[in-house]
């Protein structure tokens, strides 16, 4: 059961949604092929920075596939199937732009965070040497 999923969404898209489907390509090793998606489907919001709210889904698949033989009941039909859930959980993205002063801020926490770790080497550094220094005046260095 050979098949290609060209697009499927459910909603409207919004900027960096990913439908994990699209594309998807499937040519079958054999001719009595079942593929099933189970598909969990998560109601979004996206809340745009000019306040613009729109409503949408974003999903997640997994993907089973087996081969169907007609004769034995147990193992299914041959086809494509696709079984969904609606999740009780909804997900809000919301764009928010940042300050100038907030980038600066965190600039400048990247930088201390360099310097403090730039002085924690150099004190182990340091301190490692002093001690090896001692030993070898004292002869205890093998």
């Amino acid at each position: 059961m050979t098949h290609l999923i060209k697009h499927l969404s459910f909603g409207k898209d919004y900027p960096g949604i990913v439908n994990p489907l699209d594309g998807t390509d499937v040519t079958a090793p054999q001719a009595s092929m079942m593929y099933q998606y189970f598909v969990k489907i998560v109601p979004t919001i996206y809340v745009k920075a000019d306040g613009e709210v729109l409503k949408t889904n974003q999903f997640s698949v997994t993907r089973h596939e087996k081969v169907a033989n007609g004769l034995i009941g147990d193992q299914g039909l041959p086809g494509v199937f696709v079984l969904y859930e609606l999740s009780p959980m909804m997900v809000k993205f919301t764009e928010k732009h940042r300050s100038f002063t907030h980038f600066l801020t965190g600039v400048c926490a990247i930088i201390g965070g360099v310097f403090t770790v730039a002085g924690l080497i150099d004190s182990l550094i340091y301190h490692s040497a002093r001690a090896i220094q001692k030993k070898i005046e004292l002869g205890k260095a093998s």
